[in-house]
């Protein structure tokens, strides 16, 4: 018996608003998909993969209902150093440990915790993953291997462009991932009608276009099937003995995706008016879905700010706009998967030049240096260290500068000194002394006359640490050792 029509209406009353943002969804995840995987150095399929079960999988689950996961380029670095060091087979047990680690959090309610941590430090771990991406993707715009380590890529960047110019291989690939570039950059400018096709499938497609009509010499998509690439990591992988590089590389996938998923799902809470996100169950969302993944061999999925920022600006109302974009690319990986190989890859890698510089937050970093300058310091070194060592290291040094920053806000002191010209000199202290203090408290007090006696207040301090105790006693003995009355101390 067929439902009524006003029956199904009540059931799902946003049916017309989900459908159509969830293929506008569709058509931006498709190429940032098979992109990302490209530049992890992985089969273009399993990008998909990630993106359907971050569709289906994550998508019917709690916790954000509007915001869309699937493979980020803010993971591309880390990825592509992980399958290099430790193989694509491994790559599925990082995964699916990266996922067990972010149900585990969610379940213990750690996931609001994420939102402690420091935005510029988050900024600074974007800005320098886009940074190490442009340098990596300039190189297969320009036809040429890019070199391992980031000062290296930075370093060669010049010569590799300069050399493209001679092959005609290279130009056109050089052209083609420039013209991409272009486009993407236009594609804003133009009349909002033509703006209703996403700019980076508009830009994939003219790039394709022209590649197949010119029959420009121009390396493209290498095309294995969806089952051809599904590989769940065998049982040895499991069996292997841990190391402490990928152990590190677990935490840091952990840490890396949660974060940017959860400070994703604040900013799209800021776009629409409908519920808030759980942060916890988000968590366990993401969690569930990097499990899958892991099994399916696949890429670690995120919450990505372009896709759920398209959602939400196309109109969707509920999680079903997310899960049907994942079932349109189920529907293309299983019956159109051809199309991939007419795909040139310096479109993709323009795609992804394009992402990581609007991962660099230059105007942000302005504003910081003006208001803020200790956090403009830990935004920049945070960058820096990632492309000059690597993603684990730079992200540890961030948070660790961001610590101290803190720590030294934190201990504020204030010394004052009466001094009536007769009998004791009074030193008041009031604040917080800790050992970053010290220096300053210390310098105060051996400046005070030697020959006269002195009354230490520290009624006024709201916490002593032990360095500054012993330091302070230490002090007073001295002090008193010069033959003066012995340094009375007034405790809070």
């Amino acid at each position: 018996m067929t439902q009524p029509k006003n029956t199904r209406i009540a059931r799902f009353p946003h049916l017309r608003q989900d459908f159509a943002a969830s293929l506008v969804v569709f058509l931006v995840a498709l190429p940032l998909c098979v992109g990302v995987a490209v530049a992890s150095g992985v089969p273009a399929e399993l990008g998909l993969v990630t993106g359907i079960v971050g569709g289906i999988v994550t998508g019917l689950m709690r916790g954000s209902s509007l915001q869309v996961s699937g493979p980020a380029a803010g993971l591309t670095v880390l990825v592509f150093e992980a399958v290099r060091e430790f193989g694509l087979p491994a790559l599925g047990v990082i995964v699916l440990a990266t996922g067990a680690l972010q149900i585990t959090m969610g379940a213990l309610k750690l996931g609001r915790y994420f939102r402690a941590i420091s935005i510029s430090v988050v900024e600074g771990m974007l800005a320098g993953i886009g940074l190490v991406l442009i340098a990596g993707q300039l190189y297969s715009v320009a036809g040429a291997k890019a070199p391992d380590s980031g000062p290296e890529k930075i370093a060669g960047l010049p010569g590799a462009l300069v050399d493209a110019f001679g092959s005609a291989g290279a130009s056109a690939s050089l052209a083609l991932g420039a013209g991409t570039v272009a486009v993407l950059v236009l594609w804003k400018r133009l009349p909002a009608k033509a703006r209703t096709v996403p700019g980076p499938l508009a830009a994939v497609g003219l790039a394709t276009l022209a590649a197949v009509l010119l029959d420009l010499p121009v390396a493209t998509v290498e095309v294995r099937g969806l089952l051809g690439s599904v590989q769940p990591p065998p049982l040895s992988a499991f069996g292997e003995p841990a190391s402490v590089g990928l152990l590190g590389t677990i935490v840091a996938f952990t840490l890396i995706a949660s974060a940017e998923s959860l400070f994703s799902a604040a900013a799209v809470d800021r776009m629409h008016d409908g519920p808030r996100t759980e942060y916890d169950r988000e968590l366990v969302a993401q969690g569930a879905g990097n499990a899958l993944c892991g099994v399916l061999g696949a890429l670690p999925m995120t919450a990505v700010i372009v896709r759920s920022a398209a959602n939400v600006q196309a109109g969707a109302r509920t999680k079903a706009s997310r899960v049907l974009h994942g079932v349109w690319l189920l529907l293309f990986a299983a019956l159109l998967p051809g199309l991939l190989a007419y795909i040139p890859i310096p479109a993709l890698a323009g795609v992804l030049v394009h992402a990581g510089a609007k991962l660099v937050p230059l105007r942000a970093i302005a504003s910081l240096w003006r208001e803020h300058r200790g956090e403009a310091l830990i935004l920049v070194v945070t960058a820096v260290s990632i492309v000059a060592v690597s993603m684990f290291e730079g992200v540890l040094i961030g948070l660790a500068l961001a610590v101290v920053k803190t720590a030294w806000e934190a201990s504020h002191i204030r010394m004052e000194i009466v001094d009536k010209g007769a009998g004791p000199v009074q030193a008041h202290l009031s604040g917080n002394a800790t050992f970053l203090r010290l220096p300053k408290i210390l310098d105060s007090l051996e400046a005070l006359p030697q020959d006269r006696p002195v009354e230490l207040n520290l009624s006024g301090l709201h916490h002593l640490d032990h360095a500054c105790r012993t330091a302070l006693e230490t002090w007073a003995q001295q002090h008193s050792a010069a033959g003066t009355e012995p340094v009375r101390v007034t405790a809070g």
